[in-house]
């Protein structure tokens, strides 16, 4: 359960974010379907951030996040065309604890501050910030900026069999995917709405809309008590 949860929300939009809108951390592990909860909301008309997305951003070819990595890490993280060579950095920073903290005190801050540009354009009911790594990630702060945490849960043995199904991953590296994020149970633990995705999509939309008419109720008075 969220710190904030059993506070009024207006106290807890206060305690977080200037703004007007209700924020929704959507998180959940690798397989739980965080995507296609975030694919329905964003049908509903809901303005979706993505932090996978915007972490690519910020280090796209020529970025300044990108200049820290090259003069922190060395010039090999980009490759011949001037692109971060992913490949590379995630073999170094698993292998170099101290290198992926390095990584991750210069991408978090940009991370956090491209979702704020983007929270402040945002101009649907309510926003949802989806993020993997939304409560492990506490240096990114990403979710200092919701009012409310949506986990999208599973057993690990359905995430294992949808990860690989749809990635074509390995066993070995989706288990080591899940080992860097929270277990479920610590995970679930952190959330002010939970919804179980363990059957088929049509039972995900079914749990999901009433939480959209939540949320749209919550922001309209989150609306009211700011102004």
């Amino acid at each position: 359960m969220s710190i904030y949860s059993e506070m009024p929300i207006h106290e807890r939009q206060q305690a977080k974010i200037q703004n007007k809108t209700l924020v929704v951390g959507l998180t959940g592990g690798i397989g739980s379907g965080k995507s296609a909860a975030s694919d329905w909301f964003a049908a509903q008309g809901i303005d979706i951030i993505d932090a996978d997305v915007i972490a690519h951003e910020v280090v796209k070819k020529g970025s300044p996040t990108l200049r820290k990595i090259q003069k922190k890490l060395g010039e090999w993280v980009v490759d011949a065309e001037g692109h971060m060579d992913r490949a590379a950095v995630r073999t170094h920073v698993f292998a170099n604890p101290a290198a992926l903290i390095d990584l991750e005190a210069i991408t978090h801050p940009a991370i956090r501050e491209a979702a704020k540009q983007q929270l402040a354009a945002s101009t649907s009911p309510y926003i949802i910030l989806s993020a993997p790594l939304l409560i492990e990630a506490a240096e990114a702060g990403l979710a200092n900026l919701c009012q409310r945490i949506l986990v999208i849960d599973v057993d690990e043995e359905t995430q294992l069999a949808r990860a690989s199904l749809r990635d074509e991953q390995s066993m070995v590296k989706i288990k080591a995917i899940m080992a860097n994020q929270l277990h479920r149970t610590e995970r679930n633990r952190h959330a002010d709405d939970l919804v179980v995705n363990e059957k088929d999509l049509a039972s995900l939309h079914q749990q999901l809309e009433p939480l959209h008419q939540k949320y749209l109720k919550l922001a309209q008075q989150l609306k009211y008590a700011a102004d």
